[in-house]
């Protein structure tokens, strides 16, 4: 169990004690700490500091904490057994706080499906399945497997890397179905059963159930959504405390956020997953859409020797296509490869063709694909400012979605029930929770055309009418999606 610091959660509240100023003051204090463990900094199942070490940290009585204590208590914001302290939790939510895994069903042909960060094909998806089919006469008489990758598409991977500043041979790539099947992989290469492994809050929904999956008990690492993104001091602690042998971690264009962990966080944070020996996963799925002509950061791995980089065409270039990649250390080639044994024998040879194909002309196409984006952030932004000017977003430098926060504090999953009536599938913060709490927050991805981009904040809107009157319709089944 992680236990928080005294200062760290007095430096959290402090703000938004500040920031209120009516009511008793063991009421403002719950409400701070309240909100903190609903925007997912004080994550579910870490223990707060006793109520003397807080009331020297927050100038307060030792009566007010003890209240406020109480009153989190009374909320079901905190569990107090002797000799566990009070350790963070989140209340149950009205009808149900729906898995981090998902399943798939047909939307109404005029709805809006708001679940996916993954565009339409670009321009030459088409020419590339043909060429690939005039390559594919050269394969025929092999067996077809191919664990490890094509080494054609292989050979591209690593130049891509190479090229972005962390050297890396043919040899040193394994392609997979999939980013997250790269880190389904890795994952079970790594760890044992309940091993420990930092997950940034919020995060990647299906990374979470793949982690979970691999047998490891999650330590959540929360990042400042609106502000400064990773605290770098605080990932220190929490390596330290937690034991974590692993970790997995979004620095480019952080899905959900949309943060760009920087060269220094990067040098930092590097530094000491080295110190404490934690191997990191490192998504870069997002890493080739910065929409703003922005130079990348270096590669994250290139701080950490031993680190993990998985990727994937499915954001840059099209979803349909199922092919990820993974970037591994030489010395652990072998355990990587046999771990991928275990998941399957190899990708389609016809999709790894058509996908060393577009990768011969990824800037042209990445050129048309950031020019979309950049088009679908404009327009979704510009409908938010008119239709809802009371949330919070901050414009993200790239990636596929804006990282919205309510000002209730609360109600993204009844804001996405609400949704269903008119005609729109979202993903509410809890989904993207590794500690619990964040439905506050919601995720708009802005990949789909401008036209119907035009229409996600007037329904959104709507629906957050019907949320804040209370009209929400309660008889509908619920709508099971996938979250990508």
């Amino acid at each position: 169990m992680r236990r928080l610091a005294p200062d760290h959660v007095a430096g959290l509240v402090a703000p938004l004690l500040t920031r209120r100023t009516e009511g008793p003051a063991y009421a403002r204090l719950a409400d701070a700490l309240r909100q903190a463990v609903t925007d997912g900094r004080l994550p579910a199942g870490s223990r707060l500091p006793s109520e003397r070490e807080l009331t020297d940290r927050v100038d307060l009585s030792r009566t007010t904490v003890t209240r406020a204590y109480a009153e989190l208590r009374a909320q079901g914001y905190l569990l107090t057994r002797r000799g566990s302290g009070s350790v963070v939790q989140v209340p149950e939510v009205p009808g149900g706080r729906v898995d981090h895994l998902l399943t798939p069903s047909a939307l109404h042909a005029d709805a809006l499906d708001l679940t996916c960060t993954a565009p339409a094909a670009p321009a030459g998806t088409r020419e590339a399945y043909q060429r690939a089919l005039d390559d594919l006469g050269a394969y025929l008489p092999g067996t077809g497997y191919y664990p490890g990758g094509l080494p054609v598409l292989r050979e591209r991977v690593a130049e891509q890397f190479t090229r972005r500043g962390l050297a890396t041979t043919p040899e040193q790539v394994i392609i997979t179905p999939g980013a997250l099947a790269g880190v389904a992989i890795a994952m079970r290469a790594l760890i044992s059963r309940r091993d420990r492994v930092l997950v940034e809050t919020p995060t990647y929904p299906n990374a979470i159930a793949t982690v979970e999956g691999a047998g490891a008990r999650i330590v959540a690492h929360p990042i400042d959504h609106l502000h400064d993104d990773w605290d770098v001091t605080d990932l220190g602690d929490a390596l330290q405390s937690s034991g974590a042998r692993a970790a997995y971690l979004i620095p480019d264009f952080h899905n959900p956020t949309g943060a760009l962990m920087d060269g220094e966080q990067r040098s930092r944070t590097g530094r000491l997953l080295r110190t404490r020996g934690v191997v990191p996963v490192i998504d870069e799925s997002l890493v080739d859409l910065p929409l703003d002509g922005q130079v990348m950061p270096e590669p994250l791995g290139r701080h950490v020797p031993d680190s993990i980089t998985v990727g994937s065409a499915s954001k840059s270039l099209w979803g349909g296509l199922r092919v990820g990649w993974m970037r591994v250390p030489r010395a652990r080639m072998e355990t990587m490869a046999a771990s991928r044994l275990r998941l399957d024998l190899g990708v389609p040879v016809l999709e790894q063709l058509a996908v060393a194909h577009l990768l011969d002309r990824a800037e042209e196409t990445l050129v048309e694909q950031r020019a979309r984006l950049r088009e679908g952030r404009e327009v979704l932004l510009r409908g938010l400012a008119e239709q809802l000017p009371d949330w919070q977003v901050r414009v993200p430098g790239g990636g596929m979605a804006l990282w919205c926060r309510l000002p209730t504090g609360g109600g993204s999953t009844a804001l996405a029930s609400a949704a269903r009536r008119y005609d729109v599938a979202l993903a509410s913060g809890p989904n993207f929770a590794a500690g619990g709490g964040l439905d506050g927050w919601v995720r708009l991805p802005y990949v789909l055309s401008p036209d119907r981009l035009a229409e996600v904040a007037p329904r959104v809107a709507m629906a957050w009418e019907d949320v804040l009157s209370g009209r929400v319709r309660e008889s509908r089944a619920p709508v099971h999606q996938i979250i990508a």
